[in-house]
């Protein structure tokens, strides 16, 4: 299985929030966790900001970011398709981030499916192949449906 992360759910992993634990367990059991490269900079803000409003401790805020930098090397990190992405944002009304998260897992699904061959070849056929894509952003959770993804449920 293969679990892409929107920026607002990788938060979960080194921020504790509603679903954070869930989150975790998806991620132990996933065969690839993937991201856009994007989310790097998405996740050191959001960690800049919980220490500039006082939400997290500077000690707290210091292995947090160690985590992630850490972290980071395991990732499956994606680009994204800049013309899909500009689309998404127009027919779905997505922001710029979360259309472009949402075309980067659209990215992986697009690889996976040329890949796969049908079965009865001797060499390419996975079938066990799924990409459950994740975000704390409803819309965004949407209008991936929409676009043929399925989505991890939390909660």
């Amino acid at each position: 299985m293969i679990l892409y992360l929107g920026s607002s759910s990788l938060i979960k992993l080194y921020a504790t929030e509603v679903h954070s634990e869930e989150l975790r367990e998806w991620v132990r059991v996933a065969e690839i966790v993937a991201t856009a490269r994007i989310a790097y900079t998405e996740v050191t803000s959001a960690l800049n900001i919980r220490l500039k409003k006082g939400d997290v401790s500077t000690d707290d805020f210091v292995r947090a970011s160690e985590r992630f930098a850490e972290d980071w090397e395991s990732f499956a990190k994606v680009d994204f398709d800049d013309r899909e992405a500009g689309r998404f944002v127009e027919q779905y009304g997505l922001s710029r981030f979360g259309a472009l998260h949402l075309s980067a897992a659209k990215l992986i699904l697009g690889f996976f499916e040329k890949q796969s061959v049908r079965p009865g070849k001797e060499q390419g056929y996975q079938p066990g192949i799924s990409l459950f894509f994740s975000s704390a952003d409803r819309s965004l959770l949407n209008s991936a449906i929409r676009e043929g993804l399925k989505i991890l449920p939390l909660g």
